[in-house]
């Protein structure tokens, strides 16, 4: 349920912010998409979301612009705009708070420099050079936190659970 929009005056860009993102499930469709989660189904599959909640997610951050809904010759893809790759520092400040304060046994998420090797940091600053990468430089990978399921995992999930760049899309068969 969206928040109302009867602030004093619309002056609060916060506000207006969660208005997009906010809603139980959107957040972690744009997590998805940064890990390059693509089709409906796939999204489907990994967050275990109702297929009538995905629908009505996707449709409003396409209406937001945050992604695009793309028809191809393999069906229709949703990829994150300029827009919604603008949200990768709150994305990732999310996932560190998640971490600090509820992983014990350290980061469920590891973020490097694709290009080094190198950790990054809580600001997106790589501690092996000292850039700050951008979002296609950066490999995503299991961290010392994080728990494999006990059973086999589904063909998304075993995907996402190896390194691999953010944004690259999956490569899944239908199925």
């Amino acid at each position: 349920m969206a928040l109302p929009s009867t602030y004093a005056d619309r002056n609060c860009s916060l506000a207006r912010a969660l208005e997009v993102v906010g809603e139980r499930w959107t957040l972690l469709i744009v997590r998805d998409a940064f890990y390059g989660v693509r089709r409906f189904g796939d999204f489907a599959t990994q967050l275990g979301i109702p297929r009538a909640v995905l629908t009505s997610r996707l449709k409003a951050l396409v209406q937001e612009g945050v992604l695009t809904r793309d028809d191809t010759a393999g069906g229709v893809e949703y990829r994150l705009t300029d827009k919604g790759i603008a949200l990768w520092p709150v994305v990732r400040s999310l996932m560190s708070w998640g971490d600090a304060f509820y992983s014990p046994a350290g980061m469920k998420r590891a973020l490097r420099h694709d290009h080094d090797g190198g950790l990054l940091d809580d600001e997106g600053r790589c501690r092996q050079c000292g850039s700050v990468i951008p979002v296609p430089e950066i490999r995503i990978e299991p961290g010392p936190g994080f728990t494999p399921s006990d059973s086999d995992p589904d063909r998304v999930s075993a995907i996402l659970n190896t390194p691999r760049r953010l944004l690259e899309p999956l490569t899944t068969p239908r199925g």
